[in-house]
């Protein structure tokens, strides 16, 4: 399925678990320094970049400055492949309700409260490919903008990029169903039946 940002609601609720993506338009990336500044404002933080409808991505680039060190430098992209999201889990939440984000990109899943408030305000999660940071990189067709550089260094700054059928799968849909949670379930199952084999 194809996904042209910014996103609407009703493009999100049409997702189910287990749909792959191919995503065009921009992508903001956000790790733990942007999420704590944004979640610490109470959600009246004055971003740079209209987030209603988009997509954050947890990621921290690799970047190489090619002209000069300040916002305004030129900045080429080598590599973007996502980041651990449990550890964003405690503000996710703030980002889906008070900015309207439509999608959250990452590797493993999320929690309970963001489980609750993709229902609650229409958001998806979206798994990408570990270890491929590199062909990640080839589907950003430019890197745009960027804010908090100089404060937080590449890797934690907020990134805004144009992206051409990035692709990922929907693991964490707007209906309460997250597939993380499933594996896991099957997982304990699998153990348990490996542990009573043992006992025998």
């Amino acid at each position: 399925m194809y996904l042209q940002t910014p996103l609407k609601e009703e493009d999100v609720r049409s997702l189910h678990v287990g749909d792959t993506v191919l995503i065009s338009g921009y992508i903001f990336t956000g790790r733990d320094k942007i999420h704590k500044l944004i979640f610490e404002s109470g959600g009246g933080l004055d971003i740079p970049f209209t987030l209603d409808g988009g997509i954050i991505y947890h990621c921290g680039p690799v970047i190489r400055v090619i002209d000069g060190g300040s916002e305004k430098a030129s900045f080429e992209l080598l590599a973007c492949g996502p980041t651990t999201s449990m550890r964003l889990d405690m503000y996710e939440w703030c980002l889906i309700r008070d900015y309207h984000v439509r999608a959250i990109i990452g590797k493993g899943g999320m929690g309970e409260r963001t489980k609750e408030a993709l229902k609650d305000y229409g958001c998806v999660y979206l798994h990408t490919i570990s270890g491929a940071a590199v062909y990640l990189a080839n589907k950003v067709v430019a890197v745009e903008d960027v804010w908090k550089y100089e404060e937080f260094g590449a890797a934690d700054a907020m990134w805004k990029m144009q992206v051409m059928e990035f692709p990922a799968i929907v693991t964490m849909d707007s209906f309460g169903r997250s597939l993380h949670d499933d594996i896991k379930l099957k997982s304990i199952e699998k153990a348990k039946e490996i542990l009573i084999l043992k006992k025998r």
